[in-house]
């Protein structure tokens, strides 16, 4: 969010560093993050998804504008930014918070893992686009394509400023979506049993939640390179609930009714395991040593 703001400002207004915008956007997180009911979220979320696809058409303008000859690129990186690429597909696949606020409060829970259920098929959507932005912003940019393909279109013109607010409104919104659960949980399972008086109950759901705020407020600032912190939670912590857990719940819970002819799922299940342990270590590893790199060399400039 603040970086997309950051260009616009600086381009029309006054040049400030990005955690000064930051700051100007502590208040109206605290706002939204205040909402505790996913319904009243949803209709947000909603013109919130429609303005992205709205901002991606014109993105998507812009980087097939020009495109230089594909063989200019390169095919294949180096293999030791892998486990990099690991942990951020990772995160970005992973909405462990999302999936189950939408399950939990659907009609018909059932329908949600369904081969054409609502996950399969939002999936698919969310794949397709990463894949679709994903190949033709390198084939655009190459190596300078940044963090969001968003900061690569021109900053001159009046439409990619626009897409620039649009993306950071839409992030805005979908930031109270994000952390539902977790505020839910963290509220329900541990800090309302401390407060018997229920007349005090809002008021200190509304503390904690802005106590979330302020603490992801301050990561992003004391963070000078948020992809690679994105990749070391995806490598660390999403390969675990998202690859190594599942598994063996499925193990556990097909132990009685067997695991089918050859034991398949056993063998499955082992192997995605076993993937999840070996991609998480490295990943782990390699992105920790890429953030001490990281802070090395912005202490080296100062």
């Amino acid at each position: 969010m603040a970086s997309n703001i950051k260009q616009v400002v600086d381009h029309n207004l006054i040049v400030w560093p990005v955690r000064t915008h930051m700051c100007f956007l502590v208040i109206p997180l605290l706002l939204i993050f205040s909402i505790r009911n996913l319904k009243l979220l949803a209709p947000f979320c909603a013109a919130a998804n429609i303005l992205l696809l709205f901002g991606l058409s014109i993105v998507m303008y812009y980087i097939c504008t020009e495109l230089p000859p594909l063989s200019e690129r390169e095919m294949l990186v180096d293999i030791r930014q892998m486990p990099v690429f690991f942990g951020t597909v990772l995160f970005a696949l992973e909405a462990v918070g999302v999936i189950l606020a939408i399950e939990e409060n659907m009609a018909t829970p059932k329908s949600y893992v369904t081969p054409c259920g609502i996950m399969n098929w939002g999936m698919a959507i969310v794949l397709t686009l990463y894949a679709t932005i994903g190949f033709f912003g390198y084939w655009r940019y190459g190596n300078e394509v940044l963090g969001s393909v968003t900061l690569n279109i021109p900053q001159t013109d009046i439409l990619p400023q626009c897409v620039k607010i649009l993306f950071a409104v839409t992030t805005y919104i979908s930031y109270a979506l994000q952390g539902y659960v977790a505020a839910n949980i963290i509220w329900n399972k541990y800090l309302i049993k401390h407060f018997p008086d229920e007349s005090k109950h809002t008021r200190y759901e509304l503390i904690m939640r802005a106590v979330i705020v302020i603490l992801t407020f301050l990561a992003a600032v004391a963070i000078p390179d948020l992809g690679l912190f994105l990749s070391l939670v995806g490598a660390l912590c999403l390969s675990i609930l998202g690859l190594m857990c599942p598994a063996l719940l499925q193990i556990c819970i097909q132990y009685e009714q067997g695991y089918g002819r050859l034991k398949y799922k056993l063998v499955i299940n082992i192997l995605l395991f076993m993937f999840g342990a070996f991609g998480g270590f490295v990943g782990t590893f390699v992105s920790v040593e890429e953030i001490i790199d990281t802070y090395a060399c912005n202490k080296a400039e100062i």
